[in-house]
Order: C-alpha cells, then sequence, then structure tokens
C-alpha cells in the first residue's frame, strides 16, 4: 500500500504516534494567524506521520510563504478521491500532496500535477532506490518526489517455523509457508480484504511468478491485460491453497494490515507467518516498552524476504509509500517545488523513519545513526525488498484496474484455477467500457 496502500493500524500501535485533533487544530490556528492567504502553500496529507509533517511543514515555510497541513482521509480511496475532485475543478489552493505512488499515473496523464524540471527532478530523485524512484515517473518525465518508501517482508515466529522444519531464508515460498504454518499449528496472516491491499497481494505474486496484471500501460484503455497466464494461475494457487488449508485464519475474506498483528503472538498457540508492511518492528517494539509483549517473545520475531511465488524465480516485494505531487494549478508553482524538495530531502526522511517508522525512499538514510534502534539486518532487508520490489501496474486507469481484478478474485475462498480467465475478461470488458465496476 502505501501501504502503499495505507494501513487501518491495530489498536497495539502506540498511541503516542497519534496526534491528538486538539494539537493539529492548534498547530493550524497558530500557522493561521500569522501572514495572508496570498502565501500559503496548502499541504494534503495522509495521516500517517502527522506530528513529524508539521514540524517539516514549520522547517521548510519561508520568508516568503508558510505551509500549512491540511489532513486528507485515513482510506487512500477516500484520499484520491478528494484530491481529484479539487484537480478537476481545478482548485488553485491544492498546492502540496501526499500521494499514494499509484495516483501519479492517472494524475499526471490527467495534467492535474507539475513536472518536475530537471534541476528539481535530479535533486528528488538522486540516491532514490530502484523502487521508489519507479513510481514518480511517468512517460520518461519526474512528476513527484519520494518522501518514504514502504515494502512488506514475511514476519515469523522462529520457534514456529523451527518446530515445522522450515529453513528460512530468501528462497521460501509461499506454498512451504503454507505447509509449515499448517504442520507446525501455526497461521499465515495476509491482506485480503475487498480493497486495496488484496491488490498488492494478487500483483506481487503475479509479478514474483514472472508475469504481469496488464503491459503497455501507457496505452491507457488500450493496454494488453496479461493475467489470463501462467503467472495468474501460480497466484490464484497460493490462494486457493491457503484458503483451504488449516492455516488460514479464521478472517481471512476480511483479514487487512492491522487484523492479524496479534496472531504473532497469542495466549495460546505456535503464531504465525505474516506478510505485512515495515509498521510491524516498532508496533512488536512498542508492546515490550510497555509491558504486552516479553523480551524473550520479542526475540521470537524473525524476518525473511518476501516469498517466492515459485521455487527459482526471485519474488519481487511491494512497493508503497508516500510522493510528493505539486498541484499543476498551484499560485505558486515555484514555491511549491521548491517546498516539496525541502520535505522530501535525506533529513527529513531520517526524521519520518526515526520518530514515525516510516522508512526512507534515498539508500544512503538506511546508514544513519538515528535509525540505530533497528537492526542491521532488518535494514538491509528493507532497502534490498525496495531495490528489488515490484510496483503496481502504472497507469492512468490503474483505479479501474484494481477494482476489477479484486471484484473478480474476492472473495479469496471463491479463487481457484479459473479466476485468472474470469477476471482478465472482466477487466478487459471495464477498459472497454462494456462492462461497470
Amino acid at each position: 500500500m502505501r501501504r502503499s496502500p495505507h494501513r487501518r493500524r491495530h489498536r497495539a500501535i502506540r498511541a503516542s504516534r497519534v496526534v491528538p485533533a486538539a494539537t493539529l487544530a492548534l498547530a493550524a490556528s497558530l500557522l493561521a494567524a500569522c501572514g495572508s492567504e496570498d502565501d500559503v502553500l496548502n499541504w494534503y496529507v495522509n495521516p500517517d506521520g502527522v506530528a513529524t509533517l508539521t514540524k517539516l511543514a514549520e522547517q521548510c515555510s519561508t520568508e516568503d510563504y508558510r505551509i500549512q497541513i491540511q489532513l486528507l482521509p485515513s482510506g487512500a480511496t477516500d484520499q484520491r478521491t478528494q484530491l481529484a475532485r479539487r484537480l478537476a475543478a481545478r482548485d488553485s489552493s491544492t498546492d502540496l500532496m501526499s500521494l499514494d505512488p499509484v495516483f501519479v499515473p492517472e494524475f499526471a496523464s490527467a495534467g492535474w500535477l507539475q513536472e518536475f524540471p530537471e534541476d528539481a527532478a535530479r535533486a528528488v530523485t538522486e540516491g532514490v532506490l530502484d523502487g521508489p524512484l519507479d513510481t514518480v515517473t511517468w512517460e520518461d518525465k519526474v512528476y513527484a518526489a519520494p518522501q518514504w518508501a514502504n515494502t512488506q517482508v514475511l514476519w515469523y515466529r522462529k520457534s514456529l517455523a523451527e518446530a515445522a522444519g522450515l529453513s528460512m531464508s530468501d528462497q521460501v515460498t509461499w506454498g512451504e509457508v503454507i505447509d509449515a504454518a499448517a504442520k507446525a499449528g501455526g497461521t499465515v496472516g495476509v491482506q485480503a480484504n475487498k480493497y486495496e491491499a488484496y491488490m498488492v497481494w494478487i500483483n506481487a505474486m503475479v509479478l514474483g511468478a514472472g508475469g504481469d496484471i496488464v503491459s503497455d500501460t501507457e496505452a491507457g484503455k488500450d493496454a494488453q491485460v496479461d493475467i489470463d497466464s501462467d503467472a495468474g494461475r501460480a497466484a490464484a494457487g497460493i490462494i486457493e491453497q491457503l484458503a483451504e488449508s488449516s492455516a488460514a485464519q479464521p478472517d481471512l475474506s476480511v483479514s487487512n494490515e492491522g487484523t492479524s498483528l496479534g496472531q504473532m503472538f497469542p495466549a495460546e498457540g505456535p503464531g504465525e507467518f505474516m506478510v505485512n508492511w515495515t509498521f510491524v518492528y516498532k508496533n512488536y517494539l512498542g508492546l515490550v516498552d510497555d509491558g504486552s509483549l516479553t523480551q524473550d517473545e520479542f526475540d521470537d520475531l524473525g524476518w525473511v524476504r518476501y516469498p517466492r511465488t515459485v521455487a527459482g524465480e526471485a519474488s519481487r516485494p511491494p512497493v508503497g509509500g508516500i510522493d510528493i505531487g505539486v498541484g499543476a494549478y498551484s499560485q505558486h508553482p515555484e514555491w511549491a517545488l521548491e517546498a516539496a524538495q525541502c520535505v522530501t530531502t535525506s533529513q527529513a526522511q531520517e526524521a519520518l523513519a526515526r520518530d514515525e517508522g516510516l522508512m526512507p525512499a534515498r539508500a544512503e538514510v538506511y546508514s544513519s545513526p538515528e535509525l540505530s534502534e533497528y537492526p542491521d539486518d532488518l535494514l538491509k532487508l528493507w532497502q534490498d525488498s525496495l531495490q528489488d520490489g515490484g510496483p503496481r501496474p502504472k497507469s492512468a486507469y490503474y483505479a479501474l484496474i484494481s477494482a476489477a481484478v479484486q471484484a473478480r478474485w474476492h472473495s479469496p475462498t471463491s479463487v481457484d484455477q479459473d479466476t485468472p480467465a474470469k477476471s482478465a475478461r472482466f477487466l478487459r470488458d471495464v477498459l472497454d467500457g462494456k462492462a461497470l465496476l
């Protein structure tokens, strides 16, 4: 997803990461108290890391302009809808936007984003890992600045893997993980509700088998639909295997990023294998801090690269995060471009990683002493996953593509070897205007 696609956090996440509405209101009122509306740059942000984003807005304000935070809804779909309505109406007060990476092609194609000039493009992309770098380009031009990056790894209980006799390495496959969990009485945590993170899972498995959901996406509605393939059937087979396994969690069809967190360290039982985003580490570390988890339990937490779809083919971990775009109708495009560069510097990314657990898009930040609370091997795993990761389809019609795939692949309990063909036909009809979502 944000979570890449953006995540709904489990209630166990530390409350200190939530900014009270009163605090946001106070910050907004203080900003509004100085200067005129003519020198305001509005920055529409998603709810992740608002405390640090507010500090960055203050630090990056200048004598010429002040950056004012505007809070978007929590869901990625609602964020897209609100921003699209403003931009379609040529709203001149939409200066900066925190964008889920999949929005960039759509907004750029619609003419809603400023293209970054050569110097600015070089400044915001220098040293950025390949995964997040790919998300800010469209038709060989840069339309956004990577601010932070997200990826998924396989989290697991070391004792569970040992009991199942599964040697954990970057060679482990989805099939092996599911079988191991079932053998040892554990479970497998995924995101399979009918929402964007389910598309993230499907896409990563298809890419991991050497395929694509769609290709030639710059052709717009005439893109090539590829999901009816061996790669698509490999992904369907994994979902089918999990759905029929004792390792499936009871809420499989409505599972999200937060629902399986509690299954890692249940009151009874051996725990789970779970694919999830980078926030997981700080989530469980916070439970040690507040006494909800013992140090011995936390030390039983392991991590390894995202599972392979098929043996012999490297996995393509999901890539998410947030990119900063500049509105095409901003009254102050030069100021907004300058501000976009300021809020995405290495120092800004360091602060987001240190204080909010939102990982850097730039490679150099992973060696910062400010990230010393994270184990070195975990930082390297995240960095490698972002370097080698696979994007969701880059298309101006991504919202249609994602919704069409979800419509035929949900519920996961209904997925079988015919699902890729059915979804290919439906997606083709949707793109051709012959079917409605």
